[in-house]
């Protein structure tokens, strides 16, 4: 039993279990409707039981052949990581969507172990570029480039 609680594809399914459950409990009184006319609740409801299958698979795959959790925590990814999301829905309001963009993504990988400057700035640069072209200017999203433009 304790190498099945140490086993990360038991934690990993039991996370899945929980996130595919809330969403089929949220998404129960939606309208359901039909695979060609597809109501609300129709792709939570079909995603949440998915992810509870796919999690299912995982706790029986962990309980059969316990793999240990390895590695350590890391206190900066647990606040950097977290701060970067934050950061973003602040500045998407206040400074516009390439600022909040390119703060999300460098957050993102200065909370890794094996941050390194230049690699961080150059990936930041090209993402946000290829974001902004596809979600602004490919599919018209209503968002500000910068705030005040």
């Amino acid at each position: 039993m304790r190498g099945v609680l140490n086993s990360k594809d038991f934690w990993s399914g039991v996370m899945l279990i929980a996130i595919g459950m809330a969403a089929v409990v949220i998404a129960r009184d939606y309208p359901l409707g039909s695979t060609l006319r597809m109501g609300p609740g129709y792709f939570p409801i079909l995603l949440g039981a998915i992810l509870t299958l796919f999690g299912l698979y995982l706790v029986v795959k962990g309980t059969i052949s316990p793999e240990a959790i390895e590695g350590t925590w890391s206190p900066r990814a647990l606040i950097v990581a977290p701060l970067s999301l934050v950061l973003f829905g602040l500045l998407m309001d206040h400074a516009g969507f390439i600022p909040a963009l390119a703060t999300l993504i460098f957050g993102s990988a200065a909370a890794g172990t094996e941050f390194r400057l230049v690699e961080v700035v150059m990936l930041t640069l090209v993402l946000t570029a290829f974001a902004t072209a596809l979600f602004i200017f490919g599919l018209g999203l209503p968002y500000p480039l910068l705030a005040g433009f």
